[in-house]
């Protein structure tokens, strides 16, 4: 049996990103700055990934992961929604982020 799979440079890209959010998270954390969303993005950085993977497993043959997110996602499957709500989370934690180093801002 096999399965479609997304490309290794995008699987790269992915747990890059978690990996990078983890690691600004914990030194937010470290720095004292903006300890409530530091936490919320390092639990979902940890967690995502995760639950993304776990769920991926049981999908149909002859679908990569996205394309089940996508399905799951339609049918109003809840850990569909708990991870697009988690994606959208940390862009926009990243965003905040960004924007204070940017701009010199206080959090």
């Amino acid at each position: 049996m096999y399965w479609e799979s997304l490309p290794g440079w995008f699987w790269a890209i992915y747990y890059l990103f978690f990996l990078i959010t983890a690691g600004t998270a914990a030194f937010c954390l470290v720095r004292k700055k903006n300890r409530r969303m530091s936490v919320a993005a390092l639990l979902l950085a940890l967690l995502l990934p995760v639950v993304s993977l776990w769920k991926s497993i049981a999908r149909a043959e002859g679908m990569d992961e996205f394309e089940h997110f996508v399905m799951e996602l339609l049918q109003g499957s809840l850990w569909a929604v708990f991870v697009l709500a988690g994606y959208v989370f940390l862009f926009a934690w990243w965003g905040m982020f960004l924007k204070k180093k940017a701009f010199g801002g206080q959090g």
